[in-house]
């Protein structure tokens, strides 16, 4: 079985980073195994080394986000970035994760599905009140598929002239077959309004219908996120054009006593009263939760020794809850 040359070795490979010596050891020990009938302990080395060659090989992969800038008139219209948000910062409801979890899984498994003729799910719309994780949820997408995030300027596409906005679109959905990456459309609503809006234009509707086609005639391999916080407003041939649509809401108890806690990490709230907490946080947003628990923690370092209270940060949600539009 194992011998103590083996284990001077792989501690070695280990101190010097060489994980294919130190794979290649454990390998040659769960072949002695096998060969000495541990047929059991050989199989749980095999498997320990298959699973962290694969967590080493995504980790490379992750590392390896290619750095991109947009260039020339597109530099206008996209903002590039590189997010570091895991989706396990996210807190979504239970159903909400399960799907976004999925579709994530997807990207990853492309090359399976491909072997069947499928494709990964790629055109997806967001939408629920300001401040409850959507954009948030993009940026964490970008993350998981170690691909930048482009979000785009729209107050730099849509303009007053017959034809322009129809031409920088033009251009970002061109960008999308040349550079694989998340796009990611913010309050798309003002692209896609209805066409039956009783203040529409001609040129608003040709607006619509032009970025209607580039959805529809879109095969690039890139991530396209539309979000909106007026789900209404939008035109209902656009909800034809996208794979997936999710609806976000405010956070519920649970959810909001996750966002509190993850944003309150360096205090201790374990005597934390939380059924009072209850009584505010779950009318505020993801983001207004996030604000308030900055703020309960400023107060806590400035004026309470660094202990934060329930009472503290009681009294932040209350301000963020009253600054509410009714």
């Amino acid at each position: 079985m194992t011998n103590s040359k083996q284990i001077i070795a792989m501690i070695r490979s280990h101190a010097a980073g060489d994980s294919q010596q130190f794979f290649s050891i454990a390998e040659h020990i769960a072949s002695d195994a096998h060969k000495s009938g541990k047929n059991k302990v050989a199989g749980e080395i095999r498997d320990i080394v298959t699973r962290a060659k694969d967590h080493a090989a995504r980790n490379e992969a992750a590392a390896a986000i290619p750095l991109v800038t947009p260039r020339g008139e597109l530099a206008n219209l996209v903002r590039a970035s590189y997010p570091e948000t895991k989706l396990s910062d996210v807190v979504l409801a239970d159903d909400l994760r399960r799907r976004i979890e999925r579709l994530v899984r997807e990207h990853q498994s492309a090359g399976a599905l491909e072997e069947r003729g499928l494709k990964p799910s790629r055109k997806f719309l967001f939408s629920g009140p300001p401040g409850t994780g959507k954009g948030m949820t993009a940026a964490a997408l970008a993350k998981e598929l170690n691909l930048p995030l482009f979000t785009i300027m729209l107050d730099s596409v849509i303009t007053k002239y017959m034809g322009e906005t129809a031409a920088k679109l033009r251009l970002i959905f061109d960008a999308m077959n040349a550079t694989r990456a998340v796009y990611f459309f913010d309050e798309v609503d003002a692209l896609a309004a209805s066409r039956s809006m009783e203040n529409d234009i001609g040129e608003a509707r040709r607006m619509l219908n032009s970025f209607l086609q580039f959805l529809e005639d879109d095969q690039s391999r890139s991530v396209i996120i539309a979000a909106t916080n007026h789900r209404s407003l939008l035109d209902a041939a656009l909800f034809r054009r996208f794979h997936s649509a999710f609806v976000y809401a405010k956070p519920g108890i649970d959810e909001a006593r996750r966002v509190i806690a993850n944003n309150l990490l360096a205090f201790d709230i374990s005597r934390m009263d939380w059924p009072k907490i209850d009584q505010v946080a779950p009318k505020l947003s993801q983001a207004d939760l996030v604000a308030a628990a900055e703020d309960a923690a400023r107060e806590a370092v400035l004026d309470n020794q660094g202990v934060l209270t329930t009472e503290l940060m009681f009294r932040a949600l209350q301000d963020r809850a009253n600054i509410q539009p009714n």
